[in-house]
């Protein structure tokens, strides 16, 4: 078995103290609050859970920043949250409603959050697990973001820590 397929990776949701911040009034990446919106359709994934919300829910919409600091390649775009709690997804798999990403566009960032260039590809959506295995598997590749057809951020995935592939392996 190659080591790509043997990997580990960790699919994660945004962080839930900012998506806590955001519902308790707090500011976006402009500084400004979020807005409150039905869903409409179903296109409409909650970057903290990364569940669809159902048509008509009410949604937060915000501008979303996903690095730690601004700096030339730290894109920021619009996102949906649920507007009431839901737990942050951490998993091992993608979520199963990614494979409907036509396409998704996926891209490896370094340790100092700079896009790692050759790793930028436009792929469909069953192909985003091997996409994300092959570009975790450089030695220069922090992580990889996903993003939609239209580049809005969906999530991380990172290599898996020791621990949380011995989390995975007991459930």
């Amino acid at each position: 078995m190659n080591g790509i397929i043997a990997m580990k990776m960790m699919v994660r949701g945004i962080p839930t103290d900012y998506v806590s911040a955001i519902r308790n009034g707090g500011v976006d990446a402009n500084g400004q609050p979020a807005l409150r919106r039905p869903a409409e359709g179903s296109g409409n994934p909650c970057r903290h859970c990364l569940g669809l919300i159902p048509a008509g829910e009410e949604k937060l919409v915000l501008s979303y920043r996903p690095f730690p600091h601004a700096q030339p390649y730290a894109e920021t775009g619009p996102i949906f949250l649920h507007r009431d709690a839901c737990e942050r997804y951490e998993d091992s798999r993608l979520p199963a409603w990614f494979v409907y990403l036509q396409p998704a566009i996926v891209r490896g960032y370094n340790r100092g959050d700079w896009i790692v260039y050759e790793t930028g590809n436009v792929v469909q959506g069953q192909d985003l697990d091997a996409t994300c295995r092959t570009i975790l598997a450089r030695d220069d590749v922090a992580y990889v973001h996903i993003r939609s057809k239209f580049n809005c951020f969906q999530c991380r995935v990172e290599r898996a820590s020791q621990d949380e592939c011995d989390d995975h392996a007991l459930r």
